[in-house]
């Protein structure tokens, strides 16, 4: 299995407008995708406006894909000046 971790830092002012756009990402990759099996978006109450996103994808193609999907790049394009900080990470998932 492929895992893919992001943490976003939002810019607080774009907080309201940005979080329903990456929960309907997140739906649309976890019902559209047969390579996506999870897609969980966290939030921690000590860090206003970030939130940390764990994927879980078949293999690093089912991820590609996920790059490629229409509703990705719709996301990206809506979020791109939303976004102060990104940290993606890559992971190959060793243990169930």
């Amino acid at each position: 299995m492929y895992v893919v971790t992001v943490e976003f830092r939002v810019h607080p002012s774009q907080w309201e407008a940005f979080l329903p756009l990456m929960l309907e990402n997140a739906r649309a990759s976890r019902e559209s995708e047969p390579g996506c099996r999870q897609f969980d978006v966290c939030a921690d109450a000590g860090k206003p406006a970030t939130v940390y996103l764990y994927e879980l994808y078949d293999d690093r193609a089912a991820f590609d894909a996920h790059r490629e999907s229409a509703h990705f790049q719709s996301f990206s394009a809506a979020t791109k000046d939303m976004i102060a900080a990104r940290a993606v990470q890559m992971w190959e998932r060793i243990a169930p």
